[in-house]
């Protein structure tokens, strides 16, 4: 079985997706901690031409919290997201087809932070026909003293994994030697270089999904999954 581990992040890049798409079953990471400016709760869309952030506004966050523990704000802030995506976007090509689903995501009454992200990456997954299972890491029994890689090698042996699949940034962080011990293939993922056009300005990289989706249409978007090579 083909196992991926990954937090839950908000409108993540393309490669995230490319993991969840190569796996069989993919664990939403939501029993660690919350890590101040990374992309829990924000990603970047292009406005003006430039990458800028849209940011999910949180209610009390602390990286003493679990992401699982962290509710959403319910302010205006948050409402105002959904409006700066139609203002950027409501010229792209594939506007009219992806609005809804936006729509459906940013108007969600879930406050809890894992939860709507839980949700935002299920939704999307199989709007991009993604047939993986999903759960997540609260759910597993599990051995809660553990932390970082033998966290991971837990999760994996719980589960029965026989291949665990990572992005190439874990390269730097797990051991081949270490999951080859357990009887588990450690493989890392690495998205090629993708480009498209954006409306007629020079092309910013590594945006949301969302902008993969206003520029490339559902179709498209599931062509660019399959730009990626693995490395061992």
């Amino acid at each position: 079985m083909k196992l991926g581990i990954m937090q839950p992040y908000f409108f993540p890049y393309i490669g995230y997706w490319q993991l969840i798409n190569l796996v069989d079953k993919y664990v939403i990471y939501d029993d660690v901690n919350y890590i101040k400016g990374g992309w829990i709760n924000r990603n970047k869309i292009l406005i003006n031409g430039e990458a800028t952030f849209l940011n999910l506004y949180l209610s009390l966050a602390s990286p003493n919290k679990k992401i699982n523990e962290i509710e959403i704000d319910s302010g205006i802030r948050n409402q105002k997201n959904l409006k700066r995506i139609v203002m950027t976007y409501k010229k792209a090509p594939y506007y009219e087809e992806t609005y809804p689903l936006l729509e459906e995501l940013l108007t969600s009454k879930e406050t809890n932070l894992a939860k709507l992200n839980g949700k935002i990456i299920k939704e999307i997954s199989s709007y991009l026909s993604m047939n993986t299972e999903f759960v997540y890491s609260s759910e597993i029994e599990k051995n809660g003293h553990l932390k970082g890689q033998e966290k991971l090698l837990d999760i994996c042996k719980r589960l029965g994994a026989s291949d665990y699949y990572n992005a190439i940034g874990g390269k730097a962080l797990y051991d081949q030697e270490s999951f080859r011990s357990e009887g588990i293939r450690l493989h890392f993922l690495k998205t090629k270089e993708i480009r498209y056009k954006q409306f007629d300005s020079d092309f910013v990289p590594n945006l949301s999904i969302i902008d993969l989706l206003m520029f490339n249409g559902r179709e498209g978007t599931k062509e660019l999954l399959k730009c990626y090579t693995l490395e061992e």
